[in-house]
């Protein structure tokens, strides 16, 4: 059988298959169609010496480009980060979304899927020069029109999020958490919670989360962080995973140590899902995009697989959406390429810390909905000669 496109002599590295070994992917009418050696199609892409993993998910960005403050240009970021899904977290409330959806989502070459704020108008007011925490005022809070609009655009909106602690949520403490659980659970979605500095402590947030619900920032550093002054990892984060509760990195540009990191790792606790939390007061440092983060955990002691695994399987578990995150035959078309280099690379944290690794992780390319989705350097992988016109008519 000849199929759409094939991605020829890729190193296939798809957790959710257990798949990892050199091999062809094929694509046909927008999704994956099959894994095997010797696949023919009419666009041949030979992608040697890169990795091809399911289309990366970056479950924490802002891309409300042109609509808040803080929005990135979803297309530029996912081209140069191979991120082929970017979950909007919480850029818009039931007051805006809608112009998000229309000149945002839906023109979109990638897919954008997001979490509701149950704030009215969102993260309005988020810049180097103006700081307004948004879940700080009460009478933003809009319980009843995030039901109406999250339950309305369900094709897109995938959960509720909120902003708590002392800068997102003021002297208002959990009441606004508490008010966002009441709408996820009247709609059936998952929560996500942002969490900063105290009021409220890591304890009071994550003791109201339940099963399936997301803390972002889950490494973020003192205070408010995961572990102890002794550097152990708190029993009640143990508990909160053994109950549900997913465990998310949302990097950003202040929720990300790498003292967090090591005593977690090395206490046996990894995330469950790796996000760049990427907005406009970070894509410049220091979280700049996801393979970046990726390439943080990576050289943390990470192993390769299960890095892959916290930006596409174990992303689409919390996002719901099993079509997404594998190379399965009939799963979404979606691949991303990826190149792993060795050599000497400065990571920086957000307290500053300079960490040197000896490995770095780098999109190369990506294929979304079965159609090659050019990326910063159109020479990254090629076409056969025999299909060069394919490529000339693209």
């Amino acid at each position: 059988m000849t199929f759409d496109l094939v991605l020829k002599g890729g190193h296939v590295i798809d957790p959710a298959q257990g798949i990892d070994r050199i091999t062809d992917v094929a694509f046909e009418g927008g999704k994956v169609a099959a894994i095997g050696d010797g696949l023919d199609g009419r666009d041949v892409r030979h992608v040697d010496g890169l990795i091809v993993t399911p289309g990366l998910i970056d479950l924490h960005t802002h891309v409300y480009w042109g609509g808040t403050s803080l929005g990135v240009d979803a297309e530029d970021f996912c081209r140069r980060s191979g991120v082929t899904t970017a979950v909007d977290t919480g850029s818009a409330g039931p007051g805006n979304f809608p112009g998000f959806r229309k000149h945002v989502i839906e023109p979109s070459q990638t897919r954008i899927l997001a979490y509701l704020h149950i704030s009215f108008a969102g993260i309005y007011a988020f810049s180097n020069t103006v700081m307004v925490g948004e879940s700080e005022e009460m009478r933003m809070m809009a319980p009843a029109e995030a039901a109406a609009v999250a339950d309305a655009n369900r094709d897109v909106i995938v959960g509720i999020k909120v902003r708590v602690g002392r800068h997102a949520s003021g002297t208002s403490g959990v009441a606004p958490l508490d008010m966002a659980l009441q709408v996820a659970d009247a709609v059936g979605m998952p929560l996500m919670a942002h969490i900063d500095h105290p009021p409220p402590t890591y304890e009071e947030v994550i003791e109201r989360l339940r099963p399936g619900d997301v803390l972002t920032h889950a490494f973020r550093p003192f205070p408010n962080s995961p572990v102890d002054g002794k550097g152990q990892v708190k029993d009640l984060v143990w508990r909160a995973r053994e109950k549900g509760v997913i465990f998310d990195i949302g990097h950003g540009k202040g929720s990300f140590a790498y003292k967090t990191a090591r005593a977690m790792l090395e206490g046996g606790f990894r995330p469950d899902v790796i996000s760049s939390d990427v907005h406009t007061l970070c894509i410049d440092g220091p979280a700049y995009d996801q393979v970046t983060t990726m390439s943080k955990f990576l050289c943390l002691g990470m192993p390769l697989g299960e890095v892959i695994a916290a930006s596409t399987v174990n992303a689409a578990k919390a996002l719901q959406r099993p079509e997404l995150g594998s190379l399965a035959p009939g799963s979404v078309g979606d691949a991303t390429l990826l190149e792993l280099k060795d050599g000497s690379f400065r990571y920086e944290d957000v307290t500053g810390e300079i960490m040197t690794g000896d490995r770095r992780i780098l999109a190369r390319g990506a294929v979304v909905g079965g159609r090659v989705f050019h990326p910063a350097e159109p020479d990254a992988f090629r076409a056969s000669a025999s299909h060069s016109s394919t490529r000339a008519a693209e």
